[in-house]
């Protein structure tokens, strides 16, 4: 046997075992730390928001100071008491659930009616729903505003949530799960001699649950980080929300405290946060049902 071919073979096993170690050990680390990177570029914000909220004039006036101040008591207390935060949050909460279950109801009965029942014309209609998508609020916002005024809901909370209660994203939401199932689902019940609104209350609503909560959780941050709307059509403290509210707390007139302003934006994230961790299971099935439907 030649020398060159005994060369070959010996450095077979190193090459492999140099292509298992980058396959076991260093693709695993660089995605591991991708992903890290990624979850503090994201976090950041936050973070320093917490920081800042913490922190005093004098702190935050030095610049890259990202060590905790003392100031939290004085900062939480001060933006709760100035801008009236639990008030606002309570307004914005009654509007958040209001919209997102206004919107639950009527995504899922249209839905229902137009997969269930034989309505004619219902590939148009779904077609001009879903044109809604190309209207967005700022598009609606002077006849919708004529109207809650010639209505005198203007300053109501009818005002701020029934111009929401439509929605196009939830009625897409619903066709496409109710499209996977199974037909006999219906006929069964049918046999059974269960009606509409039996099959509606008994069945379909049980085995919508996480589209249902997938549905609330978006709309509840939705109606949260509204800003325009909730602008030009709440004028007093018992139907301002609360994103009104933090902008109240940046002082036109004088310098800026970012300790306040950065400890009201941290009270106002908390309510969505709880939402978003008690959903998200809810959330992530419901999609996935959407996206196989789909599919």
């Amino acid at each position: 046997m030649s020398s060159s071919t005994t060369s070959t073979m010996a450095a077979l096993p190193t090459q492999a075992t140099r292509a298992a170690f980058r396959r076991r050990v260093v693709y695993p680390a660089f995605m591991h730390g991708l992903m890290i990177l990624g979850v503090f570029v994201v976090l950041f914000p936050l973070l320093f928001a917490i920081i800042l909220s913490t922190q005093s004039s004098a702190d935050w006036f030095q610049i890259g100071n990202l060590i905790p101040g003392t100031s939290a008591a004085h900062n939480y207390a001060t933006a709760w008491e100035r801008a009236s935060i639990g008030r606002l949050m309570l307004n914005t909460t009654i509007v958040a659930v209001l919209v997102a279950g206004g919107k639950i109801i009527l995504s899922m009965s249209a839905s229902f009616a137009l997969i269930y029942f034989k309505v004619r014309g219902s590939t148009l209609i779904i077609g001009l729903i879903m044109l809604t998508h190309f209207l967005p609020l700022p598009v609606r916002i002077v006849p919708t505003y004529q109207l809650l005024a010639d209505l005198r809901w203007i300053d109501t909370f009818q005002g701020l949530t029934v111009p929401f209660f439509a929605s196009a994203t939830g009625i897409l939401l619903f066709l496409q799960f109710f499209r996977t199932l199974s037909p006999d689902l219906a006929d069964a019940a049918r046999v059974d001699g269960a009606g509409p609104i039996h099959f509606l209350f008994r069945i379909l609503i049980p085995i919508s649950r996480t589209n249902i909560g997938a549905l609330f959780l978006i709309e509840f941050i939705y109606m949260w980080n509204q800003y325009l709307w909730p602008l030009l059509v709440a004028n007093s403290v018992d139907t301002r929300q609360v994103q009104i509210g933090i902008k109240q707390l940046i002082a036109t007139d004088a310098v800026i405290d970012w300790g306040v302003l950065m400890a009201g934006t941290v009270m106002v994230i908390i309510p969505p946060l709880v939402v978003l961790l008690v959903l998200q299971r809810s959330l992530m099935a419901g999609l996935s049902a959407g996206d196989e439907g789909i599919r």
